[in-house]
């Protein structure tokens, strides 16, 4: 491992709840090994990220009810391809090099669960958009 993995890996939150067991796919190790870290260390970013995508949307975000925000963050991320190519750009530049190698081997799979996790990710903090909208 170079050096440039080991300061990645340094940096990157603990979190006890991600469990590795034996019976598990190599995807889900993969998300709790490797993604689930990431996501939470970029977490401000991502928040950051979505707040500036609802601006270059013109704030309809804030004219939805919550059901309907939900389904805004969820249409953002699947149907808005540069906005989720960014996204996956904020989450794959952590990878370490052999996480990369890891990652090529089933990025559709792994695309999938990744923006599935932002997208979640981001639905259980839209209290952070309100307090923004509030401003």
């Amino acid at each position: 491992m170079n050096d440039r993995s080991q300061k990645l890996i340094q940096i990157r939150p603990q979190i006890p709840s991600a469990k590795i067991l034996p019976n598990m796919s190599s995807e889900e190790h993969f998300q709790n090994m490797t993604l689930r870290p990431v996501l939470k260390l970029q977490n401000d970013l991502l928040l950051a990220s979505f707040q500036n995508y609802i601006v270059k949307t013109k704030n309809a975000f804030y004219e939805l009810k919550l059901e309907n925000r939900m389904d805004f963050i969820v249409n953002a991320i699947q149907k808005d391809i540069k906005f989720r190519n960014s996204l996956k750009g904020m989450l794959i530049g952590q990878f370490t090099l052999e996480e990369y190698e890891m990652y090529i081997q089933n990025s559709s799979a792994l695309n999938k669960r990744m923006m599935n996790m932002v997208i979640k990710r981001l639905q259980d903090q839209i209290q952070f958009f309100e307090k923004v909208a509030l401003v």
